[in-house]
C-alpha cells in the first residue's frame, strides 16, 4: 500500500470523526446567525435605499439573502402575470442584476442596440441602467472590444460582472480590464464629473465617469478571455480581482509578475495595495470575486485565486504593501490540472461569510465541461498556509514541498502528504454518495447561499445541494436536469435557482425536499434571482423582468 493511499484511509477516517464530532454539537443549543439582517445593517450605512440590493451578494459578505415580503413564487413571462416590466438585453447576459436608488443595473453585450452610435451588429461589453419603477432606459456605458481578440475579450459575451452602487457612485470591471468608477445620474443632470472627462459622447443615454484604471496598461494584467470581477468596498477601500491568466495557448502566463488582487481607494482609483500570490501557478483564468467581512477582529479582503487556493489579506495592508493571513488550498494534492478531464480547479464562485466562517466551492470554464467539485467550509481566524495537508519528499522528508502549478503532489516522484496542524478546514463536502451522480459535488460557477442553518448550492451539473451548513451533511439534492450557471436566492422562508434551459426552481427553505414551483423565464438563464424592494429581478439570456405580486405587463 502506497504512503498516500494509506494516508487518503486515514483522512477518511479524520473527516468521519470530525463529522460525527460535528452532529454532538449540533445536539447543544446554538444561537442562529441572521444574515438577512447583518446585511441590512450593512446596507443601513450606505447611501441607498433600506431595501436596495446595491452590490452582488448585497454586501461585502456576498449571502444572497435579502429581504422581501410577499415575493411570487408563479409568474408567467408570455402573458405579463405578476410581471411589473421587463426590457430587452443583449443577446448574452451573465451579469446579476443590481438595484440601488431607483435605478436598476445589469451587465450584458450589445444585442439590444440602445445607442444609435452602435447598432447591433457591433459588439461591446455594455452596463445597461434602468428606472426601477418602470423599466425606462436612463443610460448604458460601452466597452468596444479589444483588438487582441477572444484571449483577452472574448466574443459576445458581454459585462459578467455587477456593478457595486453607494450614493451616487459606482463602480465595476468592464471587459476591457479597466476598473470604472461612475455618477449613477449619468449625464441627465447636466454634469461632467472628473477628474475623467474624455467621454466620447456627452449625451444623457452614455455614461459619465469619474476615473478609470486601466489594468491592463497600467498594471500590466493580461486578463483571460474576460474580466468578470464584482467588486466590493469596505469604507473607501475597493476590492478587485484582477483576472490575469494564461495565454491564448493555455501553456504560458504572460504576466505572472501582475497583480491578481487589488485595493484601491475607491474615491480617487489609487491603487493602495496589490498582491500576484497565483504568479506561476495560475491554471486557466481568474474570474471569481471578492468577499469582505470583520473575522475574529480582523477586517479580511478574501480572494478566489487563479491557482486554487483562497487568499484573504488585511484588508488595509500594511505599510503601502499587501499583508496574506492565510491561504487554503481547495484541491487535493493529488488532483491534476489539464484542459480536459481536469481533476484539479480554481475558483469561479464568490466566497461567502456566514457566522464566522467562510465557504467556497471549486470551478472551472464551463467550455471546459464537467468535472469534480469541492465545497470547503474555512476557519478564518487561523494564519499562514491553513490548507489540510501540505506535501513534503522522501528525499528531505521534513521540508515541505513549494506548490506546483499543475500537480502538487507527484507520488512517483517520491512526494507524499501529511496532515496539516494547522489546518483551517472546517468540513469539506464532495457529495454525500459521489458514486451516485445526483448525490456529487461537481465543479460549479455557482455561490452558496445560507440561512436558518442550510446551505444551497447548484453544481455545474446542475444538481442542487441543500446541507447543514455547521456538519457540511447533505440534507437533500435535486436534479435539474440541466446545466446551472446560477447562484441561489433566499428570500422569506423559499430559496430560487435557476438552469441553462429557463427554469426557475423554487424550493422550501427545509431540511426536507419541498419542491414549490417551477417557472420557465423563456430563455437560458445564466444569472442570479435578486430582490430589492419586495421585487424580484430576474435576467435571462435576453431580457430583465421586474416581478411583483399582483402586477400585469402587456403580454409579449
Amino acid at each position: 500500500m502506497s504512503r498516500t493511499h494509506l494516508f487518503r484511509i486515514l483522512r477518511n477516517v479524520v473527516a468521519t470523526i470530525s463529522t460525527t464530532c460535528a452532529v454532538c454539537l449540533m445536539a447543544a443549543p446554538l444561537t442562529a446567525a441572521d444574515p438577512t439582517a447583518e446585511v441590512l445593517q450593512v446596507i443601513s450605512g450606505m447611501k441607498v435605499a433600506p431595501s436596495d440590493w446595491p452590490q452582488w451578494g448585497g454586501s461585502g459578505s456576498r449571502n444572497n439573502t435579502p429581504s422581501g415580503k410577499d415575493i411570487p413564487i408563479d409568474w408567467d413571462v408570455d402573458s405579463g402575470r405578476n410581471i411589473r416590466w421587463s426590457m430587452p438585453l443583449g443577446s448574452e447576459t451573465y451579469g446579476n442584476p443590481v438595484v440601488a436608488n431607483g435605478r436598476v443595473y445589469v451587465g450584458t453585450n450589445n444585442g439590444a442596440a440602445y445607442i444609435e452610435r452602435y447598432p447591433g451588429n457591433v459588439d461591446l461589453g455594455v452596463l445597461l441602467c434602468f428606472s426601477e419603477k418602470d423599466g425606462t432606459f436612463l443610460w448604458q456605458h460601452s466597452s468596444e472590444k479589444l483588438p487582441t481578440g477572444r484571449v483577452h475579450d472574448w466574443p459576445n459575451q458581454g459585462i459578467c460582472c455587477s456593478p457595486c452602487v453607494d450614493g451616487d457612485r459606482a463602480w465595476y470591471v468592464t471587459s476591457r480590464g479597466e476598473v470604472v468608477c461612475f455618477d449613477t445620474e449619468g449625464f441627465h443632470d447636466g454634469e461632467n464629473d472628473g477628474p475623467f472627462t474624455q467621454e466620447k459622447v456627452q449625451d444623457k443615454h452614455e455614461a459619465d465617469l469619474v476615473w478609470v484604471l486601466n489594468m491592463m496598461s497600467e498594471l500590466g494584467v493580461s486578463q483571460h478571455n474576460m474580466c468578470s470581477c464584482s467588486v466590493t468596498c469596505f469604507g473607501k477601500l475597493l476590492f478587485v480581482i484582477t483576472g490575469n491568466g494564461v495565454d491564448d495557448g493555455h501553456k504560458v502566463i504572460p504576466e505572472e509578475k501582475s497583480p491578481s488582487f487589488l485595493c484601491l481607494d475607491r474615491d480617487t482609483g489609487k491603487l493602495i495595495w496589490s498582491d500576484n500570490s497565483p504568479g506561476g501557478n495560475i491554471l486557466h483564468g481568474q474570474w471569481s470575486s471578492p468577499a469582505f467581512g470583520v473575522l475574529g477582529g480582523v477586517p479580511q479582503a478574501i480572494f478566489g485565486g487563479g491557482d486554487g487556493y483562497l487568499y484573504s489579506f488585511s484588508a488595509a495592508g500594511k505599510d503601502g504593501k499587501a499583508e496574506l493571513l492565510w491561504k487554503f488550498d481547495c484541491n487535493p494534492k493529488d488532483s491534476i490540472y489539464l484542459l480536459f478531464g481536469a481533476t484539479r480547479n480554481h475558483l469561479i464562485a464568490t466566497p461567502v461569510i456566514y457566522d464566522g466562517l467562510v465557504y467556497v466551492a471549486v470551478g472551472e470554464d464551463p467550455e471546459h465541461q464537467e468535472g469534480e467539485g469541492h465545497l470547503w467550509c474555512i476557519d478564518p481566524t487561523r494564519r499562514g498556509d491553513v490548507s489540510p495537508t501540505i506535501v513534503y519528499n522522501s528525499r528531505d522528508p521534513q521540508k515541505p514541498v513549494s506548490h506546483r502549478r499543475l500537480q502538487a503532489l507527484v507520488e512517483k516522484e517520491g512526494d507524499f502528504e501529511r496532515e496539516n496542524p494547522n489546518s483551517a478546514a472546517v468540513w469539506h463536502y464532495v457529495g454525500e454518495n459521489p458514486s451516485e451522480d445526483e448525490s456529487t459535488m461537481h465543479r460549479t460557477m455557482g455561490t452558496v447561499c445560507i440561512r436558518d442553518g442550510l446551505l444551497f448550492v447548484a453544481d455545474f451539473t446542475g444538481i442542487f445541494h441543500c446541507l447543514d451548513v455547521k456538519t457540511g451533511r447533505a440534507q437533500w439534492t435535486h436534479d435539474m436536469l440541466a446545466f446551472s450557471w446560477a447562484s441561489p436566492l433566499i428570500v422569506e422562508d423559499r430559496v430560487y435557482i435557476s438552469n441553462e434551459d429557463g427554469a426557475v426552481f423554487i424550493f422550501k427553505v427545509s431540511p426536507e425536499k419541498e419542491l414549490l414551483a417551477e417557472v420557465n423565464m423563456g430563455s437560458a438563464v445564466y444569472t442570479s434571482p435578486i430582490v430589492a424592494n419586495d421585487t424580484l429581478f430576474i435576467a435571462n439570456r435576453n431580457r430583465i423582468f421586474s416581478i411583483a405580486a399582483g402586477a400585469q405587463s402587456p403580454a409579449e
